[in-house]
């Protein structure tokens, strides 16, 4: 996989490979409850972040369609990481959290924090990260804080 900062060009892209895997972490198939959350994943909200410095965003290309995506706010904190469904379970999302981590290195405090949907615990628990926290449920979306910090 060949692995590049995304720039606010990608924002669609980034929002169309984001909302074709929703239905993994919204608590209703079709969305249903999570708008606000649907909301913060189209292409217009997304340029945003891209071109916000708080957030570093990389792409992960395979054959030259977007295979993933993961970005991190503030340098700790893993605010997204999602891998095309065609492309699971090939170790992308593996190689999109290590390049990211080294990526802000220098400026990490220490420690990541996520906000894992319980479909995805399990990949963030191989990474190293702990729950910090019960399960919770808002806007639709499940999800159970974690933490990583570096040894």
């Amino acid at each position: 996989m060949e692995i590049s900062k995304a720039t606010v060009e990608d924002a669609p892209a980034i929002s169309r490979l984001i909302g074709s895997v929703a239905r993994f972490f919204t608590l209703q198939p079709d969305g249903a409850g999570a708008e606000e959350f649907l909301k913060t994943i189209s292409a217009d909200a997304l340029a945003k972040c891209l071109a916000d410095p708080r957030f570093s965003y990389f792409k992960g290309l395979e054959s030259g369609a977007l295979a993933g995506v993961v970005a991190v706010r503030d340098a700790s904190h893993l605010y997204h990481l999602f891998v095309d469904e065609s492309f699971q379970r090939r170790g992308l999302s593996h190689q999109l959290w290590a390049h990211a981590r080294a990526a802000v290195q220098e400026a990490n405090p220490g420690y990541f924090t996520v906000n894992s949907t319980p479909y995805a615990q399990p990949v963030y628990e191989r990474f190293g990260f702990v729950a910090t926290g019960p399960r919770a449920e808002t806007h639709g979306i499940a999800f159970v804080p974690m933490r990583w910090v570096s040894a």
